[in-house]
């Protein structure tokens, strides 16, 4: 391919027309190809690239797709848009390799018919710790959607900061964005307007954003701002320190899941994609052993422990997001006195854990620290400061997300997995790159592939020229010596 290259669009899809207006753009800045689009009805020109939707049944599968290299162009062809988007991926990966020169793009004939192994090909990222500017999330998204990962979880809420804003209750962002960090005021927050745009940015690039406001421990930032909804009544600070805090919303007082409910219905108005998180991690229960009305609720509830006190609250709360028309999410700990039947589970603590939730029925994404958790170490040197663990290459390329003899008849409940970016050493988005990357790398392979075609020694091999598509893409990525 030579000069201005044709793009036809047989389709009028809006969702479409988006991704060739985004593959003009990514051909242009990462290839050095322009491409000018076009309609069937024009001369035909060729070499030319078309995008298509397909009726064959190869292609049913969401985010299935058939890219073709032949004699007259390329055809990307797909039954939904998301496959095309994936198409359009492999298709920037080949032009990205095939320059002979600044002039000219050659590609062997060939045919590639692909579809992802999982339908939750996730990475989190941790705002409240450390926050990132606008710029850096949309950042984020476009390295997600280069490495056909499609869920985006942001955990909006936690102890050392809240980021979303509520119109509701204006002490959320006025009071809880913000604390002091050695004496200096840190902070910032997402307006209702910016999440809005970042949501459709994430649309244009097939990932669905996930939030998450935390609940009912890692609420500092909340009570804080509002400290009536804990136990004792406050006053309390933005946490300045890591760690796990003792006072958490009030299960005892009614008014704690009137405010909680109020933030759902805004955070649903904001995010159209199913699901949304509610934590339910890491949840001390001192406050509620010692504070009357919670003692009063369990006794009334016929409940027996504080544990079964969390399950209320979750079930309680998880069952307003089912009237919002989404689905409730949760880390592993609500399996802990009973999680509500409709939650999807995230199993961080193990894998183990996950198999508990697939047996009691729960939709599953596996992203056990031991494999998943891109805030350990990658090295046993000169690396940046860490929170610890040690979570080299190798080993997420090892990850498996169907444990080894899992019944197959249970294996649809494990819908697939996640790397998670917790940011309290990650002060700025450089580092989070080089945390990233090229650990998501390893991921993503491992969320797309068959697990058969899996090889070490393959992947090192393909991700030499891989980290050139990153470095071109200003990522800060961890050196290798492969």
């Amino acid at each position: 391919m030579t000069g201005t290259v044709p793009l036809y669009l047989e389709s009028t899809d809006t969702k479409i027309s988006n991704i060739a207006d985004y593959l003009v753009t990514e051909c242009h800045r990462y290839c050095q190809i322009n491409l000018k689009r076009m309609t069937m009805a024009e001369s035909r020109v060729i070499p030319a690239i078309t995008l298509s939707v397909s009726q064959e049944r190869q292609l049913a599968y969401e985010g299935a797709y058939k890219l073709t290299v032949h004699d007259s162009g390329i055809s990307l062809q797909a039954g939904t848009p998301a496959g095309l988007f994936y198409a359009v991926q492999t298709l920037l990966q080949l032009l990205s390799m095939a320059s002979n020169s600044i002039d000219m793009v050659v590609l062997p004939n060939l045919e590639i018919v692909d579809r992802p192994r999982f339908s939750w090909r996730g990475m989190h990222l941790d705002v409240s710790r450390h926050f990132f500017p606008v710029e850096f999330i949309r950042k984020y998204i476009n390295m997600l959607a280069f490495h056909k990962m499609n869920m985006f979880h942001w955990h909006l809420t936690d102890d050392q900061g809240w980021r979303i804003e509520i119109k509701r209750y204006p002490r959320l962002t006025e009071i809880g964005a913000w604390r002091k960090d050695d004496g200096n005021r840190y902070g910032g927050f997402y307006s209702q307007d910016e999440i809005r745009a970042i949501v459709t940015y994430a649309e244009e690039r097939c990932v669905t954003i996930v939030p998450e406001i935390e609940m009912p421990g890692h609420a500092s930032a909340a009570l804080a701002s509002y400290p009536e909804y804990s136990c004792t009544g406050g006053p309390f600070a933005v946490e300045t320190r890591w760690g796990v805090f003792d006072d958490v919303y009030c299960p005892g007082n009614k008014a704690t899941f009137t405010f909680l409910e109020n933030i759902l219905d805004e955070v649903a108005g904001l995010f159209p994609g199913r699901y949304i998180h509610i934590g339910g991690d890491e949840c001390p229960k001192v406050r509620w052993q010692n504070h009357d009305l919670c003692q009063r609720l369990m006794k009334d509830s016929g409940l027996k422990t504080e544990n079964d006190l969390q399950a209320y609250f979750i079930s309680r709360l998880a069952g307003h997001i089912e009237t919002l028309k989404k689905s409730p999410v949760g880390w592993d700990e609500i399996l802990d006195g009973g999680a509500p039947a409709t939650a999807t589970i995230m199993a961080w603590r193990s894998m183990q854990k996950g198999v508990e939730a697939a047996e009691a029925g729960h939709d599953v994404v596996m992203t056990p620290m031991t494999y998943c958790y891109f805030d350990h170490y990658q090295g046993v040197a000169d690396e940046p400061k860490a929170i610890g663990g040690f979570t080299p290459l190798q080993t997420v390329y090892s990850f498996e997300p169907i444990p080894a003899e899992f019944p197959s008849a249970m294996t649809s409940h494990i819908i697939g997995a996640q790397g998670n970016v917790w940011t309290e050493y990650m002060a700025d988005s450089k580092h989070v790159e080089y945390m990233v990357f090229p650990r998501l790398c390893a991921l993503s392979e491992i969320l797309w592939s068959p697990r058969e075609t899996r090889s070490w020694a393959d992947f090192l091999e393909r991700l030499k020229p891989h980290l050139l598509r990153l470095k071109a893409r200003h990522i800060n990525y961890r050196q290798l010596r492969i």
